[in-house]
């Protein structure tokens, strides 16, 4: 089954990095997961795969040969882990193993880990970028037809002025913007409630939210994850309403 098969294909991308956009797409998956949604999680960052170490899964053997990359005859099967479907590089490659692949051949690589991976009858399929507008994001957008996207971004202003290129370049492809959430937004004092801006606000006019992206939800730093199901659960309730509606 190819990623087309799944009733929805989401990209989930930044400007850059450092924002968490793994850890979002990651604990969005599972409150997909938690609605009922069979969901797959594709991490596409080919060079820098933090997915598998996210969920407690490694290879230690190096690939000594590159079948996987003749295209064809090979099938690939997802990793599952608490109901979840994963496909990374990071499952095909030692965990220190470096991808040394030219910028040519990424479509390609990207081609075969979406196309020739058995993900089974999914109702969407997450696809966790890396940061930027470089090569492979726009390899994505010839390869998969996208549902949409979300833009994962930082409560720095920098953070929302890259975002607001990757805004630009999701418009120029024709890609449904779903909406975007901002990570690190904020922390509450465990002690007395507080909240705190840990970061300079960001001024209203140079935010994404200014360039007509939905804000789907805002995760606070809290190194307990865990504690913020009930927002990524909230997010991923907006996230289907918008994928159904379409």
């Amino acid at each position: 089954m190819s990623a087309a098969a799944a009733r929805h294909v989401v990209a989930v991308g930044s400007g850059k990095g450092g924002v968490g956009k793994s850890t979002v797409t990651l604990h969005l998956a599972y409150a997909l997961t938690r609605r009922g949604w069979n969901v797959g999680l594709l991490d596409a960052d080919l060079y820098g795969p933090d997915i598998p170490a996210m969920l407690n899964l490694k290879r230690e053997q190096e690939a000594k040969r590159w079948d996987f990359w003749r295209g064809g005859d090979v099938r690939l099967e997802p990793l599952e882990r608490d109901g979840l479907q994963v496909m990374s590089v990071g499952f095909l490659l030692a965990e220190r193993q470096a991808l040394t692949f030219a910028a040519p051949l990424l479509g390609a690589a990207l081609r075969q880990l979406v196309d020739q991976v058995e993900w089974r009858g999914l109702d969407v399929l997450l696809i966790d970028l890396p940061p930027g507008t470089a090569d492979l994001q726009q390899q994505l957008v010839g390869v998969v037809a996208l549902a949409g996207a979300v833009v994962v971004v930082g409560p720095q202003d920098v953070a929302h002025l890259d975002a607001r290129k990757f805004v630009d370049f999701l418009r120029t492809a024709s890609v449904p913007i779903l909406g975007g959430v901002e990570n690190m937004s904020g922390l509450t004092c465990p002690h007395c409630g507080e909240q705190i801006n840990v970061f300079v606000p960001v001024t209203p006019e140079r935010a994404i939210w200014s360039d007509d992206v939905r804000m789907l939800g805002r995760i606070p730093l809290d190194p307990g994850l865990t504690r913020q199901a009930p927002a990524f659960d909230r997010i991923a309730a907006e996230l289907a309403a918008r994928l159904e509606a379409a």
